[in-house]
């Protein structure tokens, strides 16, 4: 099953998508630039192999639902999120905002 919701974050909106697979679940918030994603992420592939299409990117781990994406530490980012002030560490909420 995938669900698509809006989630809001200081009166600006993001698109929330949950896929449930066998044994795992993806989960994705993004906006027109970038996204936040659950540890299924591949950051080194993104900065290698897809470096020429700049994707604005961060990954959490350990997340099971929306919410704790939102909420948990970034565990990685690509180079083009660094290059807007996005590190790891950084609250998904917060990657989110700077990807406006």
């Amino acid at each position: 099953m995938v669900t698509l919701e809006p989630v809001m974050i200081d009166n600006h909106t993001f698109t929330a998508v949950t896929v449930l697979l066998p044994k795992t679940t993806l989960l994705t918030v993004s906006s027109d630039k970038g996204y936040i994603m659950c540890g299924a992420l591949d950051v080194d592939l993104l900065n290698a192999k897809l470096k020429d299409r700049e994707i604005i990117a961060g990954r959490a781990v350990g997340v099971r639902t929306i919410e704790q994406l939102l909420e948990a530490p970034l565990e990685s980012v690509t180079l083009h999120a660094e290059a807007l002030g996005i590190t790891p560490g950084m609250k998904g909420k917060e990657a989110l905002l700077k990807m406006l």
